[in-house]
């Protein structure tokens, strides 16, 4: 029987995981869940680049907290609060969203959104390096969600696995790097952030202590589950 080999490609722009026609009909599937904020927060997310996981990773992400009862969950990275809106939601009000950024007008405007979609009372936002602050924070999580710079993911990886409670989560951003870790030949935005990545997936696949799998929608979510026994 031949050998079956992967094929080498070397453009990563044709690189896309989910058809865009695919990604339309599973966003037509979604319940109406236009709450005026969100509607708002991917506006200006679309008017000004700014990098956020969209309304299909949105839900996954709240349906993975609401599947294991998450009620503690830290957030290293948060932007201006559009994951932190599906966690916290899924949380409930007696649950609590750790949030991490290092601009405070982030922090600013994550109040704003998430104050005006009245979630704003599960949320404590700390400015700062999402590392140092995490360090500082005792307790064990529900669930850990990664989408800092891509350099630091190993790092953040490192940090985060002993701190999740068993049967617990740890969830990262970006891990398919728009087609990157999948080229032999790719043009990386920041030198070392592919190797970066290609090596954080790596050290969590070969976790004996997670069972793991990487759901490719938009640009890729690895799900790490620690296991219980």
């Amino acid at each position: 029987m031949p050998t079956m080999h992967s094929p080498t490609i070397q453009n990563p722009s044709v690189l896309i995981p989910v058809h865009p026609a695919i990604e339309d009909y599973m966003r037509g599937l979604l319940r109406q869940t236009d709450h005026p904020v969100l509607i708002e927060m991917e506006r200006v997310a679309q008017e000004n680049n700014f990098p956020i996981v969209g309304r299909l990773v949105g839900v996954f992400l709240e349906t993975l907290a609401r599947t294991i009862d998450a009620r503690r969950i830290f957030e290293f990275g948060s932007g201006y609060g559009y994951s932190a809106y599906w966690f916290a939601k899924a949380v409930g009000p007696k649950g609590q969203v750790i949030c991490s950024d290092g601009d405070l007008l982030n922090k600013e405007k994550a109040e704003q959104y998430l104050g005006s979609a009245s979630l704003w009372d599960r949320i404590d936002f700390h400015a700062g390096l999402a590392q140092k602050i995490f360090s500082q924070t005792e307790g064990l999580f529900d669930i850990c969600y990664n989408d800092v710079d891509k350099g630091d993911y190993p790092e953040v990886w490192q940090m985060a696995k002993n701190r999740i409670r068993p049967g617990g989560l740890y969830i990262a951003d970006n891990v398919l790097w728009h087609g990157r870790v999948a080229v032999a030949d790719y043009v990386d935005i920041v030198p070392g952030w592919t190797e970066a990545i290609l090596e954080h997936n790596r050290l969590i696949f070969n976790d004996p202590e997670f069972d793991t799998f990487i759901n490719p929608t938009r640009d890729g979510v690895i799900v790490a589950r620690r296991k219980t026994t």
